[in-house]
């Protein structure tokens, strides 16, 4: 990522930050106010109807209170009712552990011993990796099945010749709300019926503990009076689910932006060569009309010879037969070139050739092809008469 994206990046966050900070201000700090005051109201009523109560025991206990509360009493509780209820019940133990390895820690229950504390650290540092292991391989097992349905979906929409794109778009709005019917609309009326808490408290809970907030004012299965010991276990297995389906809505998210940004970068590449092949026309196209103001420089050109004087024919008798030369193979053609400008060397080529040109056609006698020259064929020597008996060779006189 580069230095300016990040720097935009982070500039977005603290901004996203400063303006819920504002948010939550406007909504909860008047409400901290009023039960401020009321919390003053109480004490001094409780004072005037106890003058043998001195303010500061008074502090003392309300501070006794608060501190016994953080550590997991009820106040609810007492010697007479429910005495039996403890919030370290294995059930209630089995979902704390797992509030540390899903990072969700509601706080509702926290250790109050330093051998607690010290079993946490290490007992967290092992079980947050291996969660996250099992969430992997739960949260592609599950957006496997869940693709693998919506697939036989897309085929009956196939068959009934919906266009592919609109098939996609509805496959993926299908597979949002299947997620949300399972693992957050189906857990919210649970919810509402077992603990008692209204729409708003339920899916407030179920959104706070799927996105691993875990505020802890509202807890699943804290509540004395509920006494089912698999309850809390079974809350901690659909987090299980929750989490795992979350996982992979990101994971596909993420898929979908990374094809995005290829498919982008594919297009500005094309965009780009478009634009650089029409500059370059352009440019061409230009050139042509104005004409080159300075041309490149050429290879050193040999000088143009003179053609030579074509020799003197005596008068009155025929000239002599010019002497064979061998026959040079024909070259092959050579390539058309692009532009007279671009190869230096076939101009020369060129140059030269239009000399020999011209004084082929100044001289009467034909100019032999250059190359290595054949020496004369020397004479025949006589051929010595035969006998009578033998046949005398053909073209020698007798």
């Amino acid at each position: 990522m580069r230095s300016t994206t990040l720097l935009a990046l982070l500039a977005l966050v603290l901004l996203y930050l400063v303006s819920g900070a504002l948010v939550f201000q406007a909504l909860e700090q008047p409400h901290e106010q009023q039960a401020q005051r009321e919390l003053g109201e109480v004490r001094e009523k409780f004072l005037r109807a106890h003058p043998c109560v001195s303010d500061q025991d008074l502090g003392r206990f309300i501070k006794d209170v608060a501190d016994a509360l953080g550590g997991g009493a009820d106040p609810d509780t007492n010697s007479t009712s429910n005495s039996n209820h403890s919030a370290w019940d294995l059930g209630s133990a089995f979902f704390f552990s797992g509030t540390i390895i899903t990072t969700i820690g509601y706080g509702n229950a926290a250790l109050r011993t330093d051998a607690g504390r010290l079993f946490c650290i290490f007992y967290a540092l092992v079980g947050i990796p291996l969660f996250g292991i099992l969430l992997a391989g739960v949260g592609d097992r599950l957006g496997s099945s869940l693709r693998r349905g919506i697939g036989h979906i897309e085929a009956i929409f196939l068959k009934w010749h919906v266009p592919p794109e609109l098939v996609r778009i509805l496959s993926a709005v299908l597979f949002l709300l299947i997620g949300c019917l399972l693992f957050v609309l189906t857990p919210t009326f649970v919810f509402c019926y077992v603990e008692g808490w209204s729409k708003l408290e339920a899916i407030y809970f179920v959104v706070v503990t799927l996105t691993t907030v875990g505020f802890g004012d509202y807890v699943a299965g804290a509540s004395p009076n509920q006494n089912s010991a698999a309850y809390q276990p079974l809350v901690w297995f659909w987090i299980l689910l929750g989490l795992a389906y979350f996982a992979s809505v990101l994971t596909t998210i993420g898929n979908w932006l990374r094809v995005v940004s290829r498919r982008t970068r594919a297009e500005m590449g094309g965009l780009t060569a478009q634009a650089a092949s029409w500059t370059g026309t352009v440019t061409a196209r230009v050139t042509q009309r104005v004409g080159p103001t300075a041309p490149p420089p050429l290879e050193k050109e040999r000088p143009l010879l003179p053609p030579p004087p074509c020799p003197a024919q005596p008068a009155g008798g025929p000239l002599s037969p010019a002497l064979p030369a061998k026959a040079e193979p024909p070259s092959p053609p050579t390539p058309p070139t692009a532009s007279a400008l671009d190869y230096p060397s076939e101009n020369l080529a060129f140059i030269d050739e239009s000399s020999d040109t011209q004084s082929e056609r100044g001289c009467a006698l034909p100019r032999a092809p250059r190359g290595r020259r054949r020496p004369p064929n020397p004479p025949r020597k006589p051929v010595r008469p035969r006998g009578p008996g033998r046949p005398r060779e053909k073209g020698v006189p007798v």
